[in-house]
């Protein structure tokens, strides 16, 4: 494989306005998402910006970015959007399309997404999934769960569904986090093609995915990534940047 690591980002977040730029512990955000790619070491990492000042900050920091059409519809059409300006000559075949709002994420988890399209040739594309903390997980419809068929080994699954309802039964729930490696040719036609109804109706883009037939399996996170969504989310994340140190 010859993975490509794109950051989508914007600046237009509804719930926390100017998100990429935010300042953690002396680093904008979107330089800590882009130093823990960097740090799995798979692939060339870029930012796929969706505002100038999301480029001026990424290149400050000595990384790459490429400015996309503010007006795309999701990070995925800006990630195609980015491929093609940084690769139009198609060298390289996965692409990892990691959310810039996890300042904190492991390298790890990234090289896991990564790991499991090398293991997994029927897969289209891949993505990650931890246990869930607690009951209030399974109740939250913000933490969307991925219904998955399990390998033996119960470090990964093959994603039947993904919903943000109240799973019935004894089993574990599992929690999805936003991480995806996509073939190629799966970014290509899963972009090419409209929201599908089960998507619009869970408001869950990656059931498109799977309403066009496509393979998606879930390797499983020791730990969840922290992820920045509101100011309270923020907030933590500074803590946890103090708690760190200096600026990585």
């Amino acid at each position: 494989m010859t993975p490509i690591l794109l950051i989508p980002a914007r600046m237009a977040a509804t719930r926390l306005p100017g998100k990429p730029l935010a300042d953690i512990g002396g680093l904008p955000m979107i330089v800590r998402v882009l130093r823990q790619a960097e740090a799995a070491g798979i692939g060339p990492v870029a930012v796929a910006a969706g505002d100038a000042e999301i480029v001026q900050a990424v290149e400050a920091a000595g990384g790459r970015a490429v400015l996309t059409d503010p007006d795309l519809p999701s990070g995925s059409d800006r990630i195609l959007a980015a491929l093609g300006a940084l690769d139009p000559e198609g060298r390289h075949n996965v692409v990892i399309n990691l959310q810039g709002d996890i300042p904190f994420i492991a390298p790890e988890a990234i090289r896991a997404c990564a790991d499991l399209l090398d293991q997994r040739p029927e897969a289209d594309i891949s993505t990650v999934m931890v246990a869930e903390a607690g009951p209030e997980d399974r109740t939250n419809p913000d933490m969307p769960k991925v219904v998955a068929a399990m390998d033996p080994d119960g470090r990964s699954g093959r994603a039947l569904y993904f919903t943000r309802s109240v799973l019935f039964g004894e089993g574990p729930v599992w929690i999805h986090h936003g991480i995806y490696g996509y073939r190629r040719e799966a970014i290509q036609q899963f972009t090419a093609a409209p929201p599908s109804p089960l998507e619009r109706r869970e408001r869950l883009e990656q059931l498109r995915a799977l309403e066009l037939g496509m393979t998606i399996w879930s390797a499983v996170l020791d730990e969840a990534p922290v992820s920045v969504d509101n100011p309270a989310d923020l907030e933590r994340a500074r803590a946890h940047a103090r708690s760190l140190g200096a600026p990585a």
